[in-house]
Order: C-alpha cells, then structure tokens, then sequence
C-alpha cells in the first residue's frame, strides 16, 4: 500500500515539474486576476467561465469589482453554403464569428483599443448522417467559441504584460 502511495506522489510531482496542466488554463499576471466580460453572447460568456474557471481565476461580478473588464461588441455568427450537390442539396458550410472588443483597466482606462476578431470554420454536409452533421456544426461553434476566448485573453495577457515593464 505504501509503495502504491508513493508512485502516485512521484506521478504528481513529476507531471507537475514538467509543466503539465489543464487543456484550456490559462497563466495569466497578478493584474488580470480579477476578470470582468462585458458584453457578448450566452455561448461566449459560457466558454469564458468555463475558460476562467479551469484556470482558479476569479470573475468579478460586475465591471466595477474588475481588475480588468473585456468588452464585447459587434457580436455575429453566420452560416453560409460553399458548394452545393447535383441534386440542390448543399454539401458545405462555412461557419464565421465575428466581433470586436477593447480591453480596460478598473479605472475604465483603455489598455487596447477596439479590435477585430474573426474565426472561419468549413464542414462537409454529409447527407446520410444528417443528425450528426448538426451536432458536428454545434461542435464547431463551441471550439470557435473557445478559440475567440483563447485569443481575448493571450493578448490581454500580452497587453498587461507589457504594462507592468
């Protein structure tokens, strides 16, 4: 039993000098510890909790307990046919989000200003697999999602690091 303990031990303490951690988390700076999205939809603010909540950082529960405030604007997500079969039927998608947001500080000083972000996904329609092809769309959606949440938060990274030199 002892020895059982002390491989598990040894297991946790190498994976955690090798830098291992949780697909998702995020190291941010002590000055983005206190976090605040404004703005944006249901599924993003979602992916942003969920991102923060991987990570152990705190969000604040408004804009004004914020260290730092994300804001959201412009918010939009299409879907538009690329090819279609013989029979009219489409066989591909492209899925696209776009938004802009800025990034403040609490004292609503700008830290970057407006910025773009857009993200294109394309999928095969494939018609014998109809229900699965919507779930595979809802799948694609969460990861850009995830992606547009991933890249919000590494250039605020970047733009508080900066700062704080």
């Amino acid at each position: 039993m002892l020895i059982k303990k002390s491989i598990i031990v040894l297991i946790a303490l190498l994976l955690s000098a090798c830098g291992y951690h949780l697909r998702g988390a995020f190291e941010l700076p002590v000055g983005m510890k206190n976090i605040f999205l404004e703005g944006g939809s249901g599924a993003l603010q979602a992916q942003f909790n969920k991102a923060m909540e991987l990570s152990s950082i705190p969000i604040a529960p408004t804009s004004d307990a914020a260290g730092i405030v994300i804001r959201i604007y412009d918010e939009n997500s299409q879907r538009r046919v690329l090819s279609l079969a013989a029979n009219g039927v489409a066989n591909d998608f492209e899925l696209s989000y776009r938004m802009e947001y800025e990034i403040v500080d609490a004292k609503d000083n700008v830290l970057m200003a407006r910025q773009p972000l857009e993200i294109k996904r394309e999928y095969y329609n494939d018609q014998l697999a109809i229900i699965a092809k919507e779930s595979e769309e809802i799948i694609i959606k969460n990861e850009m999602y995830q992606q547009a949440v991933r890249t919000i938060v590494n250039r605020a990274k970047s733009v508080i690091e900066a700062k704080s030199r």
